[in-house]
């Protein structure tokens, strides 16, 4: 009993207490754990990225380069993430039919299981931007009146103050937000696509993209009227101006005349 007391009174003791405690714990977790999920997910990602790849040969390459390293006619796709290639492909985007200033929106030539294909390919050259999940982007419970101060912002400059869009300088554009999807309004948040910048959640964290997105969906939803009457395209002061100066102005200008012609046949009779 003495030497046995000796021992657990050892400086070792509890080290030795511990390791057996940790070496147990692993034993146990690598006969009960689901080895067979994660080997079937590894698995499914490799298919994944192989397929993407033959996709990225076919519809890409020509382009961007046979490893993403991008040519003259199109910029590195490595290190761009996933959310990116979800964006640009999933808007129509890429493929580009021809160079320009900016690449319109167009009809979406691949399915959303090649998009997702592609994405998996092209997030293994390099770490990015991931794709966000529904619950990253779903506005739902967010603060609209907040997610409009932050659109003001950051972002009515040259989308305008209800997402209608607006000219930029040699041949760009801002494009109309009006029914762009929860999911790609948060990717080009991530990304900043073409001219746009990009806001990473270390410069706008997820909430307040969340609170941006129920903003942009609230002014642009069919149910939604212009709490002032007619809207003018809701394309801000500029049309609201020219609407002033032509109707307001010549108005005025039609009851001075009518004004001046009464006074003048008064002043004869």
């Amino acid at each position: 009993m003495k030497k046995l007391s000796a021992r657990r009174r050892h400086p070792l003791a509890a080290v030795v207490v511990l390791l057996l405690a940790l070496a147990a714990t692993g034993g146990l977790y690598a006969a009960f754990a689901p080895a067979g999920t994660a080997k079937a997910d590894e698995t499914a990602q490799s298919l994944a990225i192989e397929e993407g790849k033959k996709l990225y040969s076919v519809g890409c390459a020509s382009c961007h380069g046979t490893g993403g390293q991008g040519t003259s006619d199109g910029p590195s796709l490595v290190g761009v993430g996933s959310a990116s290639v979800d964006f640009q492909v999933g808007t129509g985007r890429m493929p580009a039919q021809q160079p320009g200033a900016q690449v319109p929106k167009k009809k979406v030539i691949y399915t959303q299981a090649e998009i997702d294909q592609l994405a998996a390919y092209v997030a293994s050259l390099g770490a990015g931007p991931v794709t966000p999940k529904e619950g990253q982007y779903s506005p739902e419970g967010a603060d609209i009146a907040k997610g409009g101060e932050l659109f003001r912002t950051n972002c009515a400059q040259c989308h305008n103050f209800t997402g209608e869009g607006g000219a930029l300088t040699h041949g760009k554009y801002a494009p109309s937000l009006e029914g762009v999807s929860p999911k790609h309004l948060y990717e080009a948040m991530q990304t900043g696509p073409q001219n746009m910048p990009s806001f990473p959640d270390t410069t706008m964290p997820e909430k307040e993209k969340k609170d941006i997105i129920a903003y942009v969906q609230a002014v642009n939803g069919d149910e939604t009227a212009s709490p002032g009457g007619l809207s003018l395209g809701g394309l801000g002061p500029v049309s609201e101006g020219l609407f002033a100066w032509i109707f307001g102005l010549g108005a005025l200008i039609a009851v001075a005349i009518w004004v001046a012609a009464h006074t003048a046949k008064a002043k004869k009779s």
